[in-house]
């Protein structure tokens, strides 16, 4: 074996394992999911961080000191890439570090394979093939793990349903939805914390596995409350999670058309969300949103279950929100199925003031205190990217960024153009938009455009994913040209907006789309 081709074995060898970190990165925020792994990557990402390769095969053939020049480009193009900031890194569970081990061992069979077949001067070549087909490298991988990934999983569920089954007085609330479910989850828990002691799902461990996770590695025999956030994706997910923990009361704060691309249908999305209320038992309490159509025109309940119904703007409901005043201070309301009693709180928008009254009514079924239940509201905070506020150097800016949707959306951009600025200041919205909506995310984001042309002062429209659809709307809307900017990415936008922004102005960032999509 030569010197020349150890050494460049050894650089593509370096190279692939930091081109397959990014691969596995993508294919982590894409959800394992082989059919949105392929359409970030094909075909507009398909030679991306790995264009020089194709060269260097070409050239390890024909020179080796070419070879070496075309590696040290390619070398360097790759470093310029993957040193940049990603917004959402990877994050290395034990199934990211078995997927990575699995993949560097596929490639070093295939280096090896070819040395000993066709000789070490085509080692030098598997290594760059290797390098340029990294993302089959990670799909195969995942293929090869898949048995044991499986095997593994049933382990932890079957731990996790013993721990549950040993908690004989613990009270489960399941709260799911398109949108809301998270900052349902924050207030309630912190209302039934003036009386019980409350474990939550943190973060965003909504799915099956990290539900497990949470019961595992957190529910003690002292918890009275377990409060689980339900995610879905498709039909079925939600059942799945509630086959584990068997909630007695479920909270379903809205159903909208979110994730249509893996659902494909809305009347799917309704019986995945509604999986939650058909689990509850003939004594639990289903707490519904019926100022969401998806979920005030569902006619299909298997559950015996008790119902108690809350609205703002819909008035026929068990729970309503009335008198309601917004203030420089936040909101004042009062509950009519709490006898008519005031509360008070920091949060804004209507979509804010949902998620109270979906606590109140739960708190109300565990008996807290209305007292206890009007100190906890006046204390709660806005969940971060959830429609938050905060002021810096005169401005205000509302982060909205987190998970948006036509609806949430539509009671921000209220939120925004409720906002009274001084002369010459602006409500300036930055967004790319909505994604995963399938056939409907066209219209969709048209629309949000049209929104913004009625709502605010300045548009800045961010990547490429909706940029025809938002600016088609905005342009309908009548909206000035020279008011709306088109930045190619979240960097580029902040840089444009420091050029017009001054004290006084209104920010709102509605939506912030992952990495992998541009």
């Amino acid at each position: 074996m030569d010197t020349f081709s150890v050494i460049y074995t050894l650089a593509c060898l370096l190279c692939c394992i930091v081109t397959l970190r990014y691969d596995m990165q993508m294919f982590q925020l894409s959800s394992y999911r082989y059919d949105r792994y392929f359409r970030w990557w094909f075909p507009a990402n398909i030679l991306t961080h790995r264009k020089w390769w194709p060269i260097v095969i070409l050239l390890c053939l024909l020179n080796k000191w070419l070879t070496i020049v075309a590696a040290l480009l390619a070398a360097t193009s790759i470093y310029k890439e993957l040193t940049e900031k990603y917004k959402t890194p990877i994050v290395f569970t034990m199934r990211v570090k078995r997927l990575y081990a699995t993949a560097l061992t596929l490639v070093a069979i295939v280096i090896g394979a070819t040395a000993l077949v066709a000789g070490c001067k085509y080692m030098a070549v598997a290594a760059a093939a290797t390098l340029l087909l990294s993302n089959f490298v990670v799909l195969l991988a995942n293929i090869v793990n898949t048995p044991i990934e499986k095997c593994i999983t049933r382990w932890y569920i079957n731990d996790a349903k013993r721990i549950i089954e040993s908690h004989k007085n613990l009270t489960i609330i399941g709260i799911t939805g398109s949108f809301g479910k998270t900052s349902t989850k924050n207030y309630l828990a912190r209302i039934l914390s003036e009386k019980y002691n409350v474990l939550v799902t943190p973060g965003n461990f909504n799915t099956l596995l990290g539900v497990v996770r949470t019961i595992r590695e957190q529910l003690r025999p002292y918890h009275q409350v377990f409060i689980v956030e339900m995610g879905a994706k498709q039909l079925g997910d939600i059942k799945e999670i509630c086959d584990l923990v068997h909630p007695q009361i479920g909270i379903l704060t809205a159903v909208g058309e979110m994730h249509l691309e893996t659902f494909k249908s809305f009347e799917n999305i309704q019986k995945t969300k509604f999986e939650l209320i058909d689990s509850l038992p003939a004594n639990g309490l289903a707490v519904l949103n019926y100022d969401s159509v998806g979920v005030r025109d569902y006619r299909n309940i298997k559950s015996q279950c008790n119902i108690v119904t809350y609205g703002v703007e819909n008035k026929d409901t068990k729970l309503q929100a009335t008198n309601i005043v917004y203030s420089a201070n936040g909101v004042s309301f009062a509950c009519n199925g709490n006898a008519d009693e005031t509360f008070d709180s920091k949060l804004l928008g209507n979509g804010n003031l949902l998620n109270i009254l979906a606590s109140i009514a739960v708190a109300d079924t565990l008996q807290v205190p209305a007292n206890k239940q009007k100190a906890a509201i006046s204390r709660l905070q806005p969940v971060e990217h959830r429609l938050s506020m905060r002021r810096a150097n005169g401005i205000t800016v509302l982060d909205d960024a987190y998970n948006s949707n036509p609806t949430g959306a539509a009671m921000a951009l209220d939120v925004l153009k409720g906002f009274s600025v001084g002369e010459g200041n602006k409500r300036i919205i930055i967004t790319p938009g909505f994604v995963e909506m399938g056939e409907r995310q066209f219209a969709a984001n048209k629309n949000l455009g049209k929104q913004i042309a009625q709502s605010c002062d300045y548009a800045i429209v961010v990547n490429e994913t909706n940029r025809e659809a938002i600016k088609g709307g905005i342009d309908e809307g009548g909206f000035p040209a020279e008011k709306v900017y088109l930045a190619a990415n979240l960097t580029d936008a902040h840089a444009h907006l420091a050029t017009i922004l001054r004290a006084g102005d209104v920010v709102l960032y509605e939506n912030d789309l992952p990495d992998n999509f541009k």
